[in-house]
């Protein structure tokens, strides 16, 4: 486990302690495919309001495996189809803040997605872009700079293996 989940986790077992609300959970598709000379490419969706780039994310529905959530959640938002993967590839925090309340924080569950089909027509296609990128720049153009690590590593094989 990288040692900056460790940290996060002995904080948010601190944060517990002393009476704070634990983050809501999410699980977000890191839809991917590989070009014809064999590199990674990520998509990345824009964020409906501030049109942030950002991976297909949501709440996993009663019934339903990360995995099932996670390929639920690529069609919607993305318009892509694909297998996700049994295990996650990791895990990232942020925070949203609405108005003039208390910040709400998320822990997201990463699961990677190999995309096998590509839709022209999907639920939030009016109100989303989507850009296929090599996995460094998709890492790039991410704020939160934990899911830029994950999508970096993920790029890179023998720092996902590390």
């Amino acid at each position: 486990m990288p040692e900056r989940q460790i940290v996060y986790r002995l904080l948010e077992h601190f944060r517990r302690w002393i009476g704070g609300n634990p983050p809501r959970t999410q699980v977000a598709a890191l839809p991917w495919r590989k070009t014809e000379d064999g590199q990674i490419e990520v998509l990345l969706i824009t964020s409906r309001r501030r049109g942030r780039w950002i991976l297909p994310k949501g709440w996993v529905k009663k019934e339903e495996s990360p995995s099932s959530a996670a390929e639920r959640e690529a069609f919607e938002e993305a318009g892509v189809r694909g297998h996700a993967a049994s295990s996650e590839l990791g895990r990232y925090q942020y925070q949203k803040k609405r108005s003039k309340s208390t910040p709400h924080r998320f822990e997201v569950t990463v699961i990677p997605l190999e995309v096998l089909e590509e839709v022209k027509k999907w639920p939030e296609r009016k109100v989303r872009k989507k850009r296929w990128l090599p996995a460094p720049e998709a890492a790039r153009l991410v704020e939160e700079r934990e899911l830029a690590r994950l999508i970096e590593s993920f790029g890179n094989p023998k720092e996902s293996a590390s």
